[in-house]
């Protein structure tokens, strides 16, 4: 059950100063900026017809942002969010995942239209108009690609799936909690999963625990759901039967204000390895150390026998904004918002939003 493979044992040396030094020998730390740029920027040249106005739009004209990751063909694919010039504000805008592929993880090419976006389908009343937002996405063992995202109809959020054989042509499930609970949390927001998988040789696919998958998801907080077919979940419930709360904000440190979950979480040798997005908050019980309502990573460590119980967590960030295209754009405060992670010739590639505007990647020696 749990991967040899995944060498986390050893304390890392760091000497960039590109990440927080740490001493826990559990955690993933030591990833660098390889390049000085954003990988993914918008372009406002691509365009395609969009469903809900029959005329064409550059769909990736404002921001492109929030990228899942995974591995196709010997390359690395990016599913990244992307925002037209339809209107100024966040949540605002309409939202689509486009699709964007590297041979060597920091020189893409863009697919011309998006992959999953609001049509005229079974989902239009849970995507009309804001639209797809912040995939992650997973493969299993027989090699189906999972996604996971955000339904914004500008009135609730729901955290959806959807299923591809080649990541381009992707089939809809609807929100993925429709049916749990007789559908008691089918229109409560949700948003931000990260499923369990393990590193399979050089792959990472979706990994059962004793016969079910398992996700952490949430925002505010983050809870743990089961599945027995990767499409309908159910979120664990508390002894009060409200949302169990595996992890919460912390008041002093950097993830006060949220801890939202990243990329889909790592099993290991010492547990289950989420990485998760931390923000700040902006009032008193704000991390003093770094600037209000930043966004930076952080991981936890949960027991791989009892998914919902929380080992240990950094009480500093691993990775955070210094770049100046991670303290401009739509978050002028700082974001490194990650939710891509995979490994690819022999290293760690982590890929992250940067103010909720442009795309960036770090990367990990194994």
């Amino acid at each position: 059950m749990k991967s040899t493979t995944l060498l986390l044992c050893a304390a890392i040396s760091l000497t960039s100063c590109n990440v927080e030094k740490q001493s826990d020998d559990w955690a993933l730390t030591g990833f660098e900026r390889i390049t000085d740029r954003p990988v993914l920027s918008p372009d406002s040249s691509i365009t395609f017809s969009c469903p809900m106005t029959d005329t064409p739009i550059a769909w990736m004209e404002s921001d492109v942002f929030n990228p899942a990751a995974t591995i196709c063909n010997d390359s690395i694919v990016v599913l990244f969010r992307a925002e037209d010039n339809s209107a100024t504000g966040i949540g605002m805008r309409t939202s689509r995942i486009g699709y964007a592929v590297s041979a060597d993880g920091v020189n893409f090419t863009y697919g011309a239209t998006p992959v999953l976006y609001p049509g005229s389908d079974s989902q239009k009343e849970y995507e009309w108009s804001g639209g797809c937002e912040d995939p992650r996405v997973a493969m299993t063992e027989d090699g189906t690609y999972v996604m996971f995202y955000t339904q914004w109809n500008r009135d609730v959020a729901r955290l959806a799936v959807a299923t591809s054989k080649n990541l381009v042509d992707w089939e809809k499930h609807g929100p993925a909690f429709a049916e749990a609970y007789d559908g008691r949390f089918k229109d409560t927001f949700s948003k931000s999963a990260s499923i369990v998988t393990k590193l399979d040789g050089d792959r990472l696919v979706i990994a059962p625990i004793d016969g079910k998958y398992y996700m952490y998801w949430g925002e505010k907080f983050v809870n743990v759901a089961t599945s027995d077919n990767l499409t309908d979940w159910t979120p664990m419930l508390d002894g009060n039967g409200e949302l169990l709360h595996v992890m919460d904000t912390r008041d002093g440190y950097f993830d006060s204000d949220l801890t939202e979950c990243g990329p889909p979480a790592l099993l290991t040798d010492n547990g289950i390895l989420l990485l998760y997005n931390g923000k700040n908050a902006g009032g008193d019980n704000r991390d003093p150390r770094y600037t209000a309502n930043t966004y930076c990573g952080g991981q936890a460590l949960f027991d791989a026998d009892d998914p919902t119980h929380l080992i240990t967590r950094l009480d500093e960030p691993f990775f955070k904004p210094e770049a100046a295209f991670e303290k401009s754009g739509q978050y002028p405060a700082g974001t490194v918002f990650i939710e891509g992670l995979v490994f690819f010739k022999g290293k760690w590639y982590l890929y992250y939003g940067c103010a909720d505007s442009r795309v960036g990647v770090a990367v990990r020696d194994k």
